[in-house]
Formats: C-alpha cells, structure tokens, sequence
C-alpha cells in the first residue's frame, strides 16, 4: 500500500492485491416508475444478495458491509447499512458503515473496502449504494418548534440536493460555467447526449447490462429473527430488469427541447443525467481470501484519488483526480483502455474529455448517465462494474472509472483486467 496527500493535489492510495470479485445492479427505474415505491433499503437488499449470488461468496463470508446512500427516502433511513446487511444473509456479528462523498459514494465503497482489508480490519467486504429519487421527501425543517401563522415553510428535499448554496446556484449552473470556459455549443452537447443514448440502446439490445442486473420481482425478504420486509411492484409488473431511461432518440428530437438553467445556455432535460432509483452492489476481497475460497475475481483495485475544485466548475472534478491518479501508478491517458466519466452534464463530460485529450471511442462505451440514469449513491459501483465487464470482453489491461461530486471534488478508481 502506498498514499498520497497534497493540499493542492488531492488524496490517493494505491493498493496490493484488492480485487473485485464480482457484483450486480438492479435495472434502473425512471423518475416516479416501477421503482418509486420501493424503498433503498430494498434496493440495496436486492442488488446486495444478488452480487453475493454472482460472486459464488456466502454472507456467511463476509467480515464487514460499506453501504452508501444520499437522499434518506424512507423511514428505516438510519438503519440502512445495518438493515441492508442483515436481510442481505450476513451474521448479525458483521458491522456495517455508511459512507458519503455524494455522488462518488459509490466508489468511496469500494475505497473504504479496500482500505479496510488493507488494515487487516476485513478480508472479504460487501459494498453497496443505493438510492430512491422518487422518494425523496418534502420536509418542514424546525415544524416541531412551529411556525408563524399560515407561514408554514416546506422543502423539496430532491431539489435541494441539487442546489449548491455554497456556489450560489444549482449544480446545472456549474456545468454551463464549464460550457462558458470550454465555448461549447447546444450542438455538441446534443451530439454527446445522442452518442449516449445511442450506445445505451445498443448494448442493451446486445445483453451487455444482462450479466450485470438482477431482475426485480414483488417478494417477502425473510431473515432470522427479524420482522419480514415486503416489496411489490406496482400493476403485477414481474421480472422487471430493463433500465427504464434508456431510449431510442434523435438530434431533432433533442433539438427541440428547451434549455434548463439558463436562456442563453446549452443543457437541457435531454442531455443531463437522468433521475432515476436503483441500487449497485459488489464484493470486495484480498488475495489470500479469494485463494482460500478458489474465488474467480473480474479485476484488481490498483488505487483511488479524490481532488477538490472550485465549486462553481465542479463538473471538471475528474480531471484532477484521473491526473493524480495516473501521477501516482506511473501511467499515462494512452495506457488507459477505457474511461467511465459520470455524465452527470453533457458540457460537464465534454469539458473533462477537453481537458484530458480523451478518445471518446474509449468514453463511456455502452452510454452513460444521460442514458441510463444518475442514482446518486449507486452510480459509483455501476460505472465500475459496467467498465470492468468491458475491459474483460475487450481483453483491455487497464480502465479508469471517474466522477464529478457536488460543492466541487472529484473521484476516480483504476482498475486492472487480470484475466487476460
């Protein structure tokens, strides 16, 4: 293991012998869809057995649970990580944590697995984010205390998770800074949120999510000793594993829709991420655990890093952290075989392609979030495990899968095909 801190450079750490042993998603349900109603823990308790499942492990084999989710959307939100992993099969001696770096979250599972079994605290770890957009509530902060007559103040809790009061504007604002900085135009942004679309709908037509989504069914999640959880679909839906987002498109069509956060500006509900619930799940071992099981694992976690930026352009949060990143393992852009940027912004994606000297034929091949959808805490863990199921269908050695993060960070993991 080695890390790395600087003030102006970031966090980073490299790891010996991590490896990735399998995992698994659900399908990602659009905004108020077949998924509205199902709670993230439930979410997280169906992805989580499912990457148990895929990865051949027992629950009975995991040392501790890292879960992760953003908006608290459901009454047991307290007990997420700790509900997750118990209805998931683990002993009830296994701790679980929550961590949060909002929309990297996902990846800072896998960090914190990772850094865990490096401090001999876990061998085997079970990471999970999950998220319900759909759920996220509508709050009166200070109710208990009362209010001035016929002034009672309530918050739509979804929106101001997009609102960075810090930069003084919404998230979206930042990403048309980016399109300021960068001078690009409706057109590319429109082009970029097509190619997603387009390459979505291909590889689902292909089965290339198939191998990584669990399929959704109303159930009864039973477990020794505690209360049963019961979740239902709505309209007797059964066998529910399409992504809901993904859809078929067309430039005119993406021409006609009108701009979101500015008049004058380039980004529009066609090619911003969309809002969507759905939850990812993987398991996370060392070398001599994974030899001791005769486990097949689908990468090594070489390293992470997470760098800060200006908030009001924080869309270019990869491009500090992928740097810092390649800095500490010694690699360049041209060794890299493929990249996963979240695309939280079409001008925000194209800004860190710009800035990076990206080959957008190695760029988030099979779609992105503007396709197939941003459930915040869950993201992290899909991009990784579509890139990794990539990298070995391509036989690629090495993939960098990378994040921007609301009030201005970024995140990015390298990961390393071993099966080749």
């Amino acid at each position: 293991m080695k890390s790395y801190h600087n003030q102006e450079k970031g966090i980073g750490i490299l790891f010996d012998d991590i490896y990735v042993v399998n995992g698994a998603r659900t399908p990602f349900g659009k905004f108020c869809g077949t998924l509205a109603q199902v709670s993230p823990t439930d979410l997280g308790i169906f992805s989580s057995r499912a990457a148990l499942l895929k990865a051949g492990v027992s629950p009975t084999d995991i040392d501790q649970a890292i879960m992760a989710n953003i908006g608290q959307s459901s009454g047991d939100a307290y007990f997420l990580p700790r509900h997750i992993a118990l209805y998931a099969g683990l002993p009830t001696t296994v701790p679980s944590l929550m961590v949060q770096r909002i929309c990297a979250s996902g990846f800072e599972t896998i960090i914190t697995a990772s850094e865990q079994i490096t401090l001999g605290k876990a061998g085997m770890v079970l990471c999970c984010g999950t998220e319900n957009m759909s759920l996220a509530p509508t709050v009166s902060f200070g109710n208990r205390m009362g209010y001035a007559l016929g002034r009672p103040v309530f918050k739509d809790m979804l929106w101001e998770a997009l609102d960075d009061t810090a930069a003084g504007y919404p998230m979206g604002f930042t990403a048309e800074n980016v399109a300021k900085k960068h001078n690009l135009t409706r057109a590319q942004c429109d082009e970029f949120a097509l190619t997603s679309f387009t390459r979505a709908v291909n590889a689902r037509n292909n089965n290339i999510f198939k191998d990584e989504i669990t399929p959704i069914n109303s159930t009864v999640f039973e477990a020794d000793g505690l209360k049963p959880r019961k979740v239902k679909l709505p309209g007797g839906v059964k066998d529910f594993v399409m992504d809901e987002q993904i859809r078929e498109t067309t430039i005119e069509s993406l021409g006609k829709l009108a701009t979101v956060f500015s008049d004058v500006g380039v980004l529009t509900a066609g090619n911003c991420s969309g809002i969507v619930d759905g939850s990812a799940a993987a398991i996370i071992a060392d070398k001599s655990t994974i030899d001791s099981k005769n486990l097949k694992p689908i990468a090594k976690i070489i390293g992470g890093a997470t760098c800060g930026i200006d908030p009001k352009h924080m869309g270019l949060g990869p491009v500090p952290a992928i740097k810092l990143l390649l800095e500490m393992t010694g690699l360049s852009i041209a060794d890299i075989g493929l990249f996963e940027i979240n695309e939280a912004f079409s001008a925000q994606v194209i800004g860190c392609e710009i800035e990076l000297g990206l080959d957008r034929e190695k760029l988030n091949v099979n779609g992105g979030a503007i396709a197939i959808g941003h459930p915040l805490a869950a993201s992290g863990l899909r991009l990784s495990l579509t890139m990794i199921r990539e990298m070995n269908l391509r036989k690629i050695k090495y993939g960098i899968a990378s994040a921007c993060i609301g009030g201005g960070q970024g995140t990015a993991i390298l990961f390393e095909n071993i099966n080749l």
